[in-house]
């Protein structure tokens, strides 16, 4: 098969977390579900198993600010929840956006109201940040995969040089600096400017 098989069962979960690898006819989407959760989280994305970046101190303060900056405004009157860090399998990928927003009539919610542990179903927004372990095509793709499947927008933050691409579907991706304000879901009551999401980072002071 041009790769040597591998028992991923007898694998630590430390090694399988600092894998990076193609699994040709190893692993189906399923077979992958059924394995341990991995610290940081492991995607599904065109048959390879690739582990996402340790979340650093950047990363982790604007996925912490903007999950809470939208959930703020839509958790009390169940508009929208903005989960971190949650897996969503759909199609023949298992994802992990920095930050998840569902419609609440969305939410699979079991039969005593509780959130699931599973969502198999695209987000309705999906926010990536770009951290500088990744390659930035493949986290734009993950993007455009989920607007394949039925996401009404998706935003990728570059915190190198303060941008942010917004992505909406069957449209061009539009760059985003400064004093522009940010599209979000039009349920949602949010008005936020790229220099606002970035000036979170300033926290010293």
């Amino acid at each position: 098969m041009g790769i040597k098989s591998m028992n991923i069962y007898n694998t630590s979960l430390r090694d399988l977390g600092a894998m990076s690898y193609s699994t040709t006819q190893l692993f189906t989407l399923e077979e992958f579900l059924k394995l341990p959760e991995t610290k940081p989280a492991s995607e599904y994305i065109n048959g390879e198993i690739i582990s996402k970046p340790m979340p650093k101190g950047r990363y982790s303060r604007l996925q912490g600010k903007l999950g809470a900056v939208v959930n703020e405004v839509t958790e009390t009157q169940k508009i929208a929840y903005a989960f971190p860090e949650l897996r969503c399998s759909f199609g023949d990928r298992s994802i992990v956006p920095d930050v998840a927003v569902f419609q609440w009539g969305r939410i699979p919610f079991t039969v005593d109201n509780e959130v699931p542990d599973n969502f198999e179903l695209p987000p309705d927004w999906t926010i990536e940040i770009l951290s500088p372990e990744q390659k930035p095509n493949k986290v734009i793709g993950n993007i455009l995969y989920c607007l394949k499947y039925g996401s009404r927008l998706g935003w990728f933050l570059d915190p190198d040089d303060f941008s942010i691409l917004a992505f909406l579907p069957e449209q061009q991706p539009v760059l985003l600096q400064g004093e522009d304000f940010l599209p979000v879901l039009p349920e949602i009551q949010l008005a936020l400017t790229v220099n606002q999401v970035f000036g979170w980072l300033k926290m010293g002071g």
